[in-house]
C-alpha cells in the first residue's frame, strides 16, 4: 500500500457545496500514483475490479454502497457478471475532489481485508 493510499484511507470525505475549485490535472495524476489501477477518464477517477462470479460482484457493490454511504460520497457504478466499473467525480464542483480519491483508496482496502 502507497503512502498516498495509507493517508486517504484515514481520512473522512469532507460536505462539498461548490465554490472549491476541482483538482488540476497535475495534482490528479500525483493522486494516481498511490492508488492502483485507477485512472482519469472522461472527467471522471474510474476502475474496474474484476471478480470470479456474479456473487462475489454483488458483494462487492454492497460493500461500496455501505461506504459510499458513510462517506455521503457516491460513484456511479456498472455492474456486469464478473466486474464492476466505479467512477468518482465531485458534481457540486463538476471536477475531482480528494472526496474522490478517499473513497477510491477505502474501495481498494476492501481487497486487503
Amino acid at each position: 500500500m502507497s503512502e498516498i493510499s495509507e493517508g486517504l484511507l484515514r481520512k473522512k470525505c469532507k460536505p462539498c457545496e461548490g465554490g472549491e475549485k476541482p483538482m488540476t490535472p497535475t495534482e490528479i495524476g500525483h493522486m494516481l500514483k498511490g492508488l492502483k489501477g485507477w485512472k482519469y477518464t472522461d472527467g471522471m477517477v474510474q476502475k474496474t475490479f474484476k471478480f470470479k462470479n456474479y456473487y462475489e460482484t454483488m458483494a462487492f457493490v454492497n460493500a461500496a454502497a455501505w461506504i459510499s454511504h458513510r462517506e455521503d460520497h457516491h460513484p456511479d457504478i456498472t455492474v456486469g457478471y464478473n466486474k464492476a466499473t466505479v467512477e468518482y467525480m465531485t458534481h457540486a464542483i463538476k471536477g475531482i475532489s480528494e472526496n474522490d480519491f478517499i473513497c477510491a483508496a477505502k474501495l481498494d482496502a476492501l481487497f486487503d481485508l
